[in-house]
């Protein structure tokens, strides 16, 4: 039987090719998004199922999983790639726009997980995994609210590891420590070929840990371009 994939905060670059590989894998894609008519051309190419969801608003979340089940059936992985940035100094700050990208960074994380293990834990399978970035293990000057939210995520999808691995349930998160490559991205051809990852190459490495033998699990992988400082 084909497994069904849940990519939530779907979009251009990672999500996109995330959607083509698993669609190419024959696993039945469902995307998440706050704007899902954007999602026409992907749906088109992998006959994924477009979902209308804010992952910030639990109504949205708490809707978004019934459809899901009723359509494709309990999710196999759930991809959970959404963040929000505020920038600047930290006295100068918009506390709102912070609680915002808190709320997108961690808090969305927590309600798309939480619904993704009851789901399977009910089933008893499946693999839960979080998009990082630097952010999750380094803070920079001027971006404190970004750290606030992937660091709030790491430690999340850390403890749900601990917690679910013993029922079967994989949870994993993936360190994008560098720039994404985009065909739009000024950087592309001033970093050269290797200079930025390559989204196809970060889909691969999500596929290949869902798929992991559970006797050789891992929770966290970093992800880097080989020219990369770190």
């Amino acid at each position: 039987m084909s497994q069904t994939a849940l990519i939530v905060g779907a979009g251009s670059g990672l999500s996109a090719a995330l959607a083509r590989l698993f669609a190419q894998e024959g696993m039945r894609v469902a995307l998440a998004a706050r704007r899902p008519d954007k999602l026409a051309a992907l749906c088109g190419a992998t006959g994924a199922r477009a979902y209308a969801c804010d992952a910030s608003r639990r109504d949205d979340v708490n809707r978004l999983f019934p459809a899901l089940v009723a359509d494709l059936g309990i999710p196999d992985i759930v991809v959970y790639n959404p963040s929000a940035r505020a920038r600047g100094p930290i006295a100068d700050l918009d506390p709102d726009e912070v609680l915002q990208a808190f709320m997108v960074s961690c808090y969305g994380g927590f309600l798309v997980a939480q619904q993704a293990a009851r789901a399977m834990l009910a089933r008893g399978s499946g693999s839960i995994l979080f998009t990082g970035a630097s952010a999750s293990v380094k803070g920079y000057a001027h971006s404190a609210p970004f750290a606030m939210g992937k660091f709030g995520l790491r430690g999340l999808a850390q403890s749900m590891a601990r917690e679910l691995a013993p029922k079967n349930i994989h949870v994993a998160h993936f360190v994008i420590d560098g720039g994404i490559r985009r065909a739009d991205d000024p950087r592309a051809n001033e970093r050269g070929p290797d200079g930025l990852l390559e989204p196809d190459a970060i889909a691969r490495t999500y596929l290949d840990v869902h798929r992991q033998h559970r006797s050789a699990w891992s929770w966290e992988i970093e992800l880097r371009p080989w020219v990369e400082t770190f």
